[in-house]
């Protein structure tokens, strides 16, 4: 993605894009009264991992989305992997919650962008272990096709019969759901789909858990990010899936509207793997600030990739502080809560701040009992904060140096 609608005709403005529904799925909520309601009471979705054995580990919490009946109508869930029953399901509740018959949708050209870590990679533990057991020539045909990662974005459009909509799956990391939501962001701007379904989606696996226990990254207990005792983060799972359309054609409809995106930034760290990268993050930052028409002291609130690692808040807040000075806005981490869903975090984040502009609250960031002095940061600690927004701005960062922030506001009228 290269921010296309930022290098468009200053003459010609393209169209204002906006949220008018959203379907989270996650460890503290499912559906958007309840995802809310998790979020301004500082809901902990923390428990046992339960979907993968933890024999062998000294420690194995993790944020799973427990009691969750997937909504799929088109074909057996069992024939789908669990990181594409979320999305189809989190499609279900975004497309719900506009108000949109999906029938009406069938002819009209649209977009479904879905980012993700792992794709299916709880069937890949499961098919690996069957392999090893029963040899390679005995795995299950119905399994095998539940794994390639396209069908977190083909399954919604085969599912709502969106004949005429562009389908694609991006695999970004940690910050694939701003990547699908600035994709989506895009096309409508440029007037290229009528409407969007897109955010992101992951399911906890042992492959992923594996590898964070190893980098000595898991939290033993729970996640505290920006906390001077904070141990790691939590893996979780679920997925965050908006409905984008113009600002007119919300309008026209009478739809209710969440938030606006004013724009996004990326840039790719081109460096160290793993390690987060302060100077690419600021310029993230600086770049979705020049694509939004914002400045610094325009944002109300920030939420934080804020993983509860070292590195990456101590990162985090460096180069915030280098591009909003000694006073930055709040800033919270979701992540508190629902654990690091991958690529699902930063749409499920995107979900929560468009919530948080609508009903006017700062979410909390849950698990701090004691601020790190280093990060100098009001991360609104335990409870959550009555306040009126009018930006916020939402950070991701990925392994191989993947950032990208997006910018909502709440639309300019009603400001």
């Amino acid at each position: 993605m290269t921010g296309m609608a930022a290098n468009r005709d200053r003459d010609r403005p393209g169209r204002r894009v906006v949220i008018t529904g959203v379907g989270p799925v996650a460890s503290i909520g499912i559906g958007v009264a309840d995802f809310a309601e998790g979020l301004a009471a500082g809901r902990n979705g923390v428990s046992p991992i339960s979907v993968f054995d933890t024999t062998g580990y000294a420690h194995a919490n993790g944020c799973e989305v427990r009691g969750f009946t997937p909504t799929v109508t088109s074909r057996p869930p069992q024939k789908l992997g669990r990181a594409t029953q979320f999305s189809v399901t989190a499609a279900a509740l975004a497309l719900a919650d506009a108000a949109v018959d999906p029938r009406d949708l069938t002819n009209r050209p649209g977009l479904v962008s879905v980012g993700t870590t792992d794709g299916e990679s709880k069937d890949l533990d499961f098919l690996t272990e069957l392999a090893v057991r029963e040899g390679p020539e005995n795995l299950p045909a119905q399994v095998v096709g539940r794994v390639p990662a396209n069908w977190l974005s083909a399954s919604i459009a085969h599912e709502f019969g969106l004949r005429a909509a562009e389908s694609v799956t991006l695999p970004t990391a940690c910050a694939a759901g701003n990547y699908a939501i600035g994709y989506a962001y895009d096309v409508l701007t440029l007037g290229e789909a009528d409407y969007a379904l897109c955010g992101g989606a992951d399911a906890m696996c042992r492959k992923t858990f594996t590898g964070f226990y190893r980098l000595g990254t898991i939290a033993p207990e729970v996640c505290q990010p920006f906390d001077n005792d904070r141990k790691g983060i939590l893996t979780g799972e679920g997925s965050g899936i908006l409905y984008l359309e113009t600002l007119d054609s919300a309008r026209e409809r009478g739809a209710h509207i969440y938030a606006e995106i004013l724009g996004y930034g990326m840039t790719c760290d081109a460096s160290h793997p793993v390690a987060p990268n302060r100077d690419s993050i600021a310029d993230c930052m600086r770049r979705a600030h020049q694509q939004a028409g914002i400045k610094p002291s325009d944002v109300d609130l920030i939420s934080a990739h804020g993983t509860g690692t070292k590195a990456n808040d101590y990162t985090e807040a460096a180069a915030i502080h280098e591009v909003f000075g000694s006073g930055p806005p709040p800033t919270v981490s979701m992540k508190s809560m629902m654990g690091h869903t991958m690529g699902a975090a930063s749409a499920l984040a995107a979900i929560g701040c468009a919530i948080a502009i609508d009903r006017e609250f700062i979410p909390p960031t849950v698990n701090h009992r004691t601020a790190d002095p280093e990060l100098r940061l009001d991360c609104v600690p335990t409870f959550a904060r009555p306040a009126t927004l009018n930006i916020v701005q939402n950070n991701a960062f990925a392994f191989g140096g993947n950032n990208a922030i997006l910018i909502l506001a709440r639309p300019r009228e009603t400001r």
